[in-house]
């Protein structure tokens, strides 16, 4: 039937093409002029409506006998015209995903360039400050002077770095390298009123005999991380846990407990200072009595602010 069909339509435009030149051909010579245009321009303007002519009788005959003409022209390419509208929209969320893993690439690229830097300072040098160690830590009080007393922190820090870094040198100044904004954005906090601890911490790891190191100030609130006689953590031993193995490991467990709390309360403290031997206490109380339940709680002997140490004595209550 396909072939038959482009048979036909080769045919019919053998035949209509001839009669349409010849048309035009008539219509030139006769001079016949349509919207006041001149015979020759008229005469290809009737040769173009007739090749119009011939197309839309192709298509026309195309659309009454052929079924699969049909259905490819008003079924399938509408179709497939939305299913690429809709794969565009698919594509969009893909290339924002392609784009995340990229950033991600790129910053794993990053740290491991960071790394291969510090392993290649391990092999080259004595690397006496480590990237992010804390340096030095101040204290601020948001006053008139408190301009002076930043450059105090600094000095003092500078000194303390030069001893660790370059010892055998003297009178050497400024070895502590700080991005100006940073410093001006301490002032700028400090100068609106308030208690803070400055931080200073190495930008980068510093070798041993370095003439500069990087750093970089981190300021936090300076306030009450523990009052005095305030029960920080506490802890019930049932019966079953009177063991004097288990005793420090017990002890232990609370003092840990005690550590992370105060961490989530802002202290930049490392350790816990305790003080009086609670664990022989401990162990003569079990010895008088076996069959009682008892209350251990970890007790703040001081006040104790953001970068104080923290001191601590540990109860014991028969319950």
């Amino acid at each position: 039937m396909a072939w038959i069909l482009i048979v036909f339509l080769i045919l019919l435009g053998g035949l209509i093409a001839p009669f349409g030149d010849l048309l035009g051909t008539k219509i030139g010579k006769s001079r016949f002029s349509i919207f006041k245009l001149r015979p020759k321009k008229t005469a290809t303007i009737i040769t173009i409506i007739t090749g119009g002519f011939i197309s839309s009788i192709s298509i026309g005959l195309l659309l009454l006998v052929s079924e699969e003409f049909r259905q490819r022209l008003f079924v399938d390419i509408p179709f497939l015209q939305k299913t690429l509208d809709e794969s565009k929209k698919a594509l969009i969320p893909l290339k924002e995903e392609r784009k995340k893993l990229e950033e991600l690439i790129y910053i794993k690229e990053r740290e491991l360039n960071i790394t291969k830097s510090y392993v290649t300072e391990l092999r080259r040098g004595n690397v006496v400050l480590k990237r992010g160690q804390t340096l030095f830590i101040g204290e601020v009080n948001s006053d008139p002077n408190v301009k002076i007393d930043l450059g105090k922190i600094y000095n003092s820090a500078d000194k303390y770095v030069q001893k660790i870094v370059i010892p055998r040198k003297k009178e050497i100044k400024n070895i502590l390298v700080f991005r100006p904004t940073d410093k001006s954005e301490i002032d700028e906090v400090t100068s609106k009123g308030g208690n803070w601890i400055i931080l200073i911490k190495a930008a980068t790891n510093v070798l041993k005999g370095d003439n500069f190191v990087y750093v970089y100030p981190e300021l936090l609130r300076n306030k009450i991380i523990v009052e005095q006689g305030e029960v920080i953590t506490s802890e019930i031993i049932e019966k079953n846990d009177f063991d004097y193995k288990n005793i420090n490991l017990i002890i232990k467990t609370l003092l840990n407990k005690t550590r992370d709390k105060i961490k989530l309360r802002g202290s930049i403290a490392n350790e816990i200072n305790t003080r009086g031997d609670f664990i022989k206490k401990f162990r003569d109380l079990l010895k008088l009595n076996q069959n009682n339940k008892y209350l251990l709680e970890v007790i703040s002997l001081k006040d104790s602010k953001t970068a104080d140490s923290i001191i601590v004595k540990l109860n014991i209550t028969k319950i």
